[in-house]
Order: structure tokens, then C-alpha cells, then sequence
């Protein structure tokens, strides 16, 4: 795997031998010898180069095991066990705290234009050596942790397995709480003889040196991962992001399917109907609010209802033309800041026991802690360990619960399902105070593509930049996009070709402002008002809609605006030629900055929608 000498392997096959006979992996060689032989040199070949002490397995009935270590190693505060049973509290390094998008690399064997300008890019041979300089010796007096794990419910056709090799126990606790890990993930690997492997070390820790490596060809083409001088979530979590959107969105388009950045919940009508709806937000944009939304009583009492399939990541086949999406994760790795019963009232009943809580604040009563909780405290220690003095932030701004979905108390009896749940919408939405409305359907596949490629948000105060500020980040993918993202948009195309049945597409902005700075839209569970339109316009219900150059936005009459002011509809809902018209020579230097893999059939569609606006403003 790493190119290591064959006496290399040798020196450390008698260690790797001990931990498998100790292991569940001994009653696995049976049924599958060449596989667990396979597995056990992987683990030779990494516990030697990185020196490693001990090698111990997995299992998910270790939780509470790990749980006792990390506390008597203090590196876990015990969380009040009365209002937040068998939770816990885990201060990271304050240089540690967030994914590391400059440090994350795309390896391949080609060029740069592999993968474009969406990301790093680094030759597989170059990034293996600097792999192995830093890893030498990074594990010394250290264990040697070996995490299987599955993606996806176990039956599924769809999942896929993995296999971390760490030396960090928080990075186990976290593994175990947001994905399906153990023997049974093992046996899921055995019957499938895929897996791919991520190989991690907390190292130094050093900042100045950090890498997280993405080798798609590698592992006879099922994927590799590398990630040291980290221990943060998304950056040493390689089931995560790493795996479930990178390698896999790789993997997806050679086999005609799709691994995104997106939520996915059911929306159940007083009939009984439900409605599947997809969503692609970025960051600071209500991607978890929406997927955990809990209907108003207005709605609830006539019958509506809400689950949750996926909050963060979504993968689509094509099932006899139709998406059908299922959750790869296990459990929830959220932000912690403003969530509360106002904002998300369900995301706070998952995390109210059993829950890994990462750079929050702690009261007097060993509470969590952070902005925008709304509860009470005399006194409180920020996510630094220092008594909170009115100044900085009391929690990291990306500080974090883990969570098992299980503890969500409306889960979709699809999350489940080994086939998944039939897609119906997509929603592309971001942070804009201006100019894109509150909801507006593409008139075509093409169209809709269209406007997930020009997808641009508001930079907030937690980004790098100046506050306001428009980024691109087409279907809320450009960090995690694994090939160029010109290839990225033909592969949408193409899927709508291969679907009888596609998903409608759909231009969401719940931001939007008025000239006096405020919100136009309540937002938050009033958010169904609009699922409702979406669910009529999809199965058929809603026939009719305003057409604009840019596409259809509601009839007034067929959406419900109790309690709206109708001049902030008007607002909500105008479609700006001109103001559209300025958004196109915007990002069509985005789009020309992709070169010639920019697909041409959607630089046709871009032509014929500015034509419409041009047609329109004159």
C-alpha cells in the first residue's frame, strides 16, 4: 500500500498475527482468508512505518471502554448526567478546530487539471513520500486503533465499508457515534471484498504541516486516505466528507450515480402522501435547520408531519429511472452555535443525552454551552478551559455535537429502507439578502443544473473576508468535489438523461431582505409553507405557476401566505431581469475560469436563459 519493503512486513507480521487472533477478525478468516490476509499486511505495513506500540480492533460495544480511558486520561469533562446523560465534553487544540481546506489535496498520476481549480492537487508518488516522511515514527509508544466501518444501512446494495487506522481514541469515540462500526461492518466488507482505507495519525499536530490526501486510483481503485498533524472531525473523521462526498462522488461518476453534499427528508401530507425533497446548502444557509424542520402547530394539527432521512450527505441511484438516496452516516456530526429549541428544537431532543460535545462552553453545572443556546447561566467557561469574562466566543464558532441518529426523534422509516427513499426535489439554495427569490423552479433538468453551477452565498462573519461577500460554490460542492468541476457538471447532465423520472430542481433563498435590513421570510418551521408548494408543483397537484425568463415562481392563490404582508411577497417572489442579468457576467468569469471541460451544452443553456432575461429587461 505504501511501497514498504517485503522484510519490512515481515518485522511487524508477528504483531499484526497477535491482534487478529485476539479479534473478531479471527472468526472472519474462514469465510474469507485472502481478505483478512489482504487487511492484516495493510495494518503491517502502517504499524511499522509509524512504530506503533499496540494494535487493537474495534468494535461499537467498546463506547463505554473508550469512554473511561479518555476520561481518566482527562481529555473527556463528564457532562451534567441529570439534563445530559452519558454526554461529554472534548477541548480540541485551538489551532485544531475546523476543516483545513488548504491543507486538502486531490492525489492522482495526471496533472493539475485532474481536478481543476476547485482544489489541491498533488502527484500520487510526490504525496505518498511526504505521507511517509511525516508518518514515520508518528505512532511511538502509541496504539495502533483498527476501525471497520460501514456507510449506509447494513442490507444495502448502496453502502459501502471502510477501514480507519488511527492512533487517536477521540477520533474512535466519534467513529462509533456517527457511523456503523464493528464486526458486523467487517462482515459487510467481507461479502462486498471493497473497502476503502484511511490511514491517520494525530502525529505532532503540528498546523504548519498538515495534510489530508485523497488517492482515488489507489487501493486497486477503491480509494485511499491520508490525514496527520490533525485530530479535527472532518479532517481526521475519514468516513466523513473524506469518504462519504469525496472518494465516493469519484466513484459515482464511473458508475452512474451520485454521492452530494445534501440533505434529505420526507414530507408527509394530512393524506398520507410523502414527498422525498433534497437539498445542497452551504454553510450558514439552514441545510440542518430544513432537514430537522418541525412543522407549526397550524400544520401539525391538520395532519403534517416531517422526518429525517440525512441532514448532511445523500447517495442517489437510479432505480428504473427514478433517484432513490439513502443516508450514509450513522449519526450526527452538527454545529453546535445557535442551535436551540427556537432554531431547532428537534436537533436539541437527539442531543440531549449520549452526546459528544466538541469546543462548547460549560456552566457552573456542568451544562454545554454556547451562543445562541437561550438558557440561563451565572457562570460559564468558554471552549478554552477560561472562565468567560463577557468577551471572544463562549463556544468555538464550528464547535460541535456528535450524535447517534437514532436519538432523532423523527427519523423517516425510510432511513432504513436498503433501497432508499424516492428523490422528488432537488433545492439549491444560499445566503443572499437580495435578488434571488424565495422559490423559483427550473423549467428544465438543464436549467436546474444551471442554477446549482451558479450557485453563490454571503460570506458571513465566521469566513475568511470581508462579511457580504459573494463566494461560488456550485451545488454546495466546491470543497468536496474529488475531480474537475467542469466533469462535476457533464456528470449532471448525463444523470438526466438516464432518469425517466428526474427530481424537480428548485431555487431556494430563505434570506432575502428588505430595504430596511430585516428578513422578509419568517423562515425556520415556517420553511413548510414552501415544502407544501414543492410537493403540489412535483406531483402534479400545482399545475400552474408564474413564468419568468429565470423559471416558475408560485400563483399567490396556491401558496400559503397567512400572516405575510403581501408587499413582502411581492418582494419575495420578484424575478429582477436586470439584477439577473448582472448575476450572469458575474459568474460567467467563474465559469470560463474551468476551461474547456466546461460542458457546452451548459454553456448553451446559460445562453438561452440570459437571452430570456435580455428579451425581458429591454
Amino acid at each position: 500500500m505504501l511501497g514498504m519493503e517485503e522484510e519490512v512486513r515481515h518485522r511487524s507480521a508477528s504483531m499484526a498475527d497477535a491482534w487478529v487472533k485476539k479479534s473478531y477478525m479471527n472468526t472472519l478468516q474462514n469465510s474469507s482468508p485472502k481478505l483478512v490476509s489482504k487487511i492484516g499486511d495493510i495494518v503491517n505495513e502502517y504499524a511499522f512505518l509509524t512504530q506503533a506500540k499496540n494494535i487493537e480492533v474495534v468494535d461499537q460495544s467498546q463506547e463505554a471502554e473508550i469512554t473511561d480511558h479518555l476520561l481518566k486520561q482527562k481529555l473527556l469533562i463528564k457532562l451534567n448526567e441529570t439534563s445530559f446523560p452519558n454526554s461529554f465534553l472534548y477541548r480540541s487544540p485551538p489551532f485544531d478546530v475546523a476543516r483545513s481546506e488548504k491543507d486538502t489535496y486531490i492525489c492522482t498520476n495526471g496533472n493539475a487539471d485532474d481536478v481543476g481549480i476547485t482544489n489541491n492537487w498533488l502527484n500520487s508518488k510526490v504525496a505518498m513520500d511526504i505521507a511517509k516522511r511525516n508518518l514515520k515514527g508518528s505512532m511511538q509508544s502509541k496504539t495502533l486503533y483498527v476501525v471497520p466501518y460501514w456507510l449506509g444501512p447494513y442490507e444495502s446494495p448502496f453502502g459501502q465499508g471502510g477501514i480507519e487506522l488511527t492512533d487517536s481514541l477521540y477520533v474512535v469515540l466519534n467513529l462509533i457515534k456517527i457511523t456503523r462500526v464493528g464486526k458486523r461492518a467487517m462482515e459487510c466488507i467481507m461479502k462486498t471484498g471493497d473497502f476503502v482505507i484511511g490511514l491517520h495519525s494525530t502525529a505532532n499536530l503540528d498546523p504548519e504541516n498538515r495534510y489530508i490526501m485523497h488517492f482515488p486510483e489507489e487501493n486497486e481503485g477503491m480509494g485511499l486516505i491520508i490525514g496527520f498533524n490533525t485530530n479535527y472531525g472532518g479532517n481526521a473523521l475519514l468516513s466523513k466528507k473524506c469518504h462519504a462526498l469525496r472518494i465516493a462522488s469519484f466513484k459515482a461518476r464511473k458508475e452512474g450515480w451520485m454521492a452530494e453534499h445534501m440533505m434529505l427528508l420526507g414530507l408527509k401530507e394530512p393524506s398520507g402522501r410523502v414527498t422525498y425533497i433534497s437539498g445542497a446548502f452551504p454553510s450558514s444557509s439552514g441545510k440542518t435547520n430544513l432537514s430537522m424542520l418541525e412543522p407549526p402547530i397550524e400544520y401539525s394539527k391538520k395532519g403534517w408531519e416531517t422526518s429525517l432521512i440525512s441532514d448532511d450527505i445523500t447517495w442517489m441511484h437510479n432505480d428504473n429511472g427514478k433517484l432513490r438516496g439513502i443516508n450514509p452516516e450513522y449519526g450526527f456530526f452538527g454545529v453546535a452555535p445557535h442551535t436551540s429549541f427556537k432554531t431547532n428544537p428537534r436537533a436539541m431532543r437527539a442531543v440531549s443525552s449520549n452526546t459528544l460535545f466538541t469546543n462548547v462552553g460549560i456552566t457552573e453545572n456542568n451544562l454545554p454551552y454556547w451562543e445562541g443556546i437561550n438558557m440561563e447561566a451565572k457562570e460559564i467557561t468558554d471552549w478554552m478551559g477560561n472562565r468567560y469574562d463577557g468577551t471572544g466566543n463562549i463556544a468555538h464558532p464550528n464547535s460541535r455535537f456528535s450524535t447517534p441518529i437514532h436519538q432523532y426523534p423523527n427519523l423517516s422509516p425510510d432511513y432504513e429502507n436498503p433501497s432508499g427513499a424516492p428523490v422528488s426535489a432537488f433545492l439549491f439554495g444560499g445566503r443572499r439578502s437580495d435578488l434571488i427569490p424565495l422559490v423559483m423552479q427550473a423549467k428544465t433538468w438543464n436549467e436546474g443544473v444551471l442554477y446549482g453551477a451558479m450557485q453563490r452565498i454571503e460570506t458571513t462573519a465566521a469566513a475568511i473576508g470581508k462579511v457580504g461577500e459573494l463566494r461560488n460554490d456550485p451545488m454546495a460542492m466546491k470543497p468536496f468535489m474529488p475531480y474537475n468541476v467542469g466533469e462535476y457538471f457533464e456528470h449532471y447532465l448525463k444523470m438526466g438523461k438516464t432518469l425517466k423520472s428526474p427530481p424537480g430542481i428548485f431555487n431556494i433563498n430563505w434570506f432575502r431582505k428588505g430595504k430596511d435590513g430585516k428578513f422578509l421570510w419568517p423562515g425556520y418551521g415556517e420553511n413548510i409553507r414552501v415544502l407544501e408548494w414543492i410537493a403540489g408543483r412535483v406531483n402534479g397537484d400545482i399545475k400552474n405557476a408564474v413564468d419568468t425568463p429565470m423559471g416558475y415562481i408560485p400563483i399567490l392563490e396556491d401558496m400559503n401566505t397567512s400572516g405575510i404582508p403581501q408587499d413582502h411577497m411581492a418582494e419575495l417572489l420578484t424575478v429582477d431581469s436586470v439584477g439577473f442579468l448582472k448575476e450572469f457576467e458575474s459568474v460567467e468569469t467563474f465559469f470560463k475560469s474551468i476551461g474547456d471541460r466546461f460542458p457546452a451544452e451548459l454553456w448553451d443553456t446559460y445562453y438561452e436563459v440570459r437571452t430570456r432575461l435580455e428579451e425581458s429587461s429591454r
